[in-house]
C-alpha cells in the first residue's frame, strides 16, 4: 500500500538558475545535490517538510527522451503548460507581499476562493503554482 508522496519532478530550462529561484526566492532547503555522470540529481524542498523532494529536471536529450521531445517539452514549460502544484501557506496575502518584494512573478494576486484564499505564480522556467491559504 502506498503511504507517501517522496518525490516529484518539476521540468526547468536551467538548474542553477532554478536552485536560485526555489531557494532564494521560496526559500526552499537544497535536499540532493549530486552530480551522477552527464545527469545531475537536483532537489529541493520545503523547510518543515523533510520527507518532500522536488527534482529540479533539467529538460535535456537523455535515454528518457530524444532532441525532439526535449525541444517540445522546452516549448511547453516557458508557455506554462506542463508543470503545476500547489503551495500551501498559512497568511497567503503577507506571502505573496514577501515574495513579490524578492521578484517572483504573480500571474494573480491572492483572490476569496471557495477553498480559501489562491494567488497563482510562476517560475523561472515558466512553470505555474497556485499559493494557497485554506479557508478557517
Amino acid at each position: 500500500m502506498i503511504s507517501r508522496l517522496s518525490h516529484t519532478t518539476i521540468y526547468v530550462m536551467d538548474q542553477d538558475a532554478a536552485l536560485s529561484f526555489y531557494t532564494d526566492k521560496l526559500g526552499f532547503e537544497v535536499r540532493t545535490d549530486q552530480s551522477m555522470g552527464d545527469f545531475r540529481w537536483l532537489s529541493v524542498g520545503p523547510k518543515g517538510q523533510p520527507d518532500l523532494e522536488i527534482v529540479l529536471f533539467k529538460i535535456a536529450p537523455s535515454p528518457m527522451m530524444d532532441e525532439a521531445i526535449a525541444e517540445q517539452i522546452k516549448s511547453l514549460v516557458a508557455k506554462g503548460a506542463m508543470s503545476t502544484g500547489v503551495f500551501a501557506t498559512d497568511d497567503c496575502r503577507a506571502t505573496y507581499k514577501e515574495l513579490c518584494g524578492k521578484g517572483v512573478e504573480f500571474l494573480s494576486a491572492p483572490e476569496e476562493q471557495p477553498y480559501g484564499i489562491e494567488a497563482v505564480f510562476k517560475d523561472n522556467s515558466g512553470n505555474w503554482f497556485s499559493l494557497t491559504q485554506r479557508r478557517a
